[in-house]
């Protein structure tokens, strides 16, 4: 169930059209993505601050270093949001890397939103789209990232959106691919949240720097239909280049209340032997931002070391 707050409803009203919205990204996991005893590192994706940095409470450009002085984690997820004011500034991006340099955080992706939609009917304004985002993947060059995530929101039926979807991000993988960075698409809402329609047109895209970026909770279709989030974890993985760990609730114990860790992580790990970086993703609101990431961090390491025995 995604909360009142949730990077989708920011997107609303950049979503030209209607139909799925879409996708995320992590991409090709990197050889330092790999955690030393053969499991997952963790990284901490930005919009689980996306309030404080929304209400200026925090500094984007100091992204990186707050995470590795508030939450301890050494690679973040980059959401182009907070940056839309400086997509053509170099001496910005500059200076953002030299942030994440200094700290000794790894720049892991960028999350990109509202810069148009890949499946859209219309094939110009798909094009353009694709041209959107161009910037965004010469951004994850100079950060080191290895991927963008985007969204493969689309309109029509079912196939046209499987077709319409996959000519967008072959066209964008194409020039991603031609810079070493990957394009991967996250399951985020209307088909997209289809993990037997999205992984359909991963094999229709088939190439090799497409993929997925699985989200452990972002499975609302619409408003009456939800798609087993287990499944679609597991339909995706195959083409996975990053994970992100969505987070809502606590209980009592420290588990997350919507989505069992335990079960989730043995099909991302041990079914699919996924050796990449796994994203915080907090989106709760009974608790604040920072002990909300600090929960979710606690029990990826606390099912990590289980899982290792």
């Amino acid at each position: 169930m995604f909360p009142v707050a949730s990077r989708r409803e920011f997107l609303k009203q950049s979503a030209a059209v209607a139909g799925g919205l879409a996708v995320a990204p992590l991409a090709a996991a990197a050889p330092a993505s790999q955690d030393l005893d053969g499991l997952f590192k963790i990284s901490l994706a930005q919009w689980s601050l996306h309030k404080d940095f929304f209400g200026k409470k925090r500094d984007p450009l100091q992204f990186a270093a707050i995470s590795k002085k508030d939450f301890g984690i050494d690679a973040v997820e980059y959401v182009n949001q907070f940056y839309k004011d400086k997509k053509g500034d170099d001496g910005y991006l500059k200076e953002l890397k030299k942030v994440a340099d200094d700290a000794g955080v790894k720049s892991v992706l960028i999350m990109c939103d509202g810069e148009g939609a890949l499946g859209d009917p219309d094939e110009g304004k798909r094009q353009q789209a694709v041209d959107n985002h161009k910037r965004w993947v010469e951004w994850a060059k100079t950060l080191g990232c290895h991927s963008i995530r985007v969204n493969a929101q689309s309109a029509g039926s079912y196939d046209e959106q499987l077709e319409r979807a996959a000519d967008g991000l072959r066209k964008l993988s194409e020039f991603s691919g031609g810079m070493g960075i990957n394009t991967i698409v996250e399951n985020h809402g209307g088909l997209s949240s289809n993990g037997e329609w999205l992984a359909a047109v991963m094999k229709k895209v088939g190439s090799k720097t497409c993929g997925t970026l699985p989200d452990f909770g972002n499975f609302r279709i619409d408003n009456d239909h939800e798609y087993d989030r287990y499944k679609g974890v597991d339909e995706l993985m195959p083409f996975a280049k990053g994970v992100s760990a969505k987070s809502h609730d606590f209980d009592e114990k420290g588990n997350e209340t919507h989505t069992d860790y335990r079960k989730m992580l043995d099909i991302v790990c041990n079914k699919h032997k996924y050796r990449g970086y796994i994203g915080i993703e907090y989106e709760g609101g009974k608790v604040g931002e920072d002990e909300g990431i600090k929960l979710t961090k606690k029990l990826l390491e606390t099912v990590r070391a289980e899982m290792k025995g």
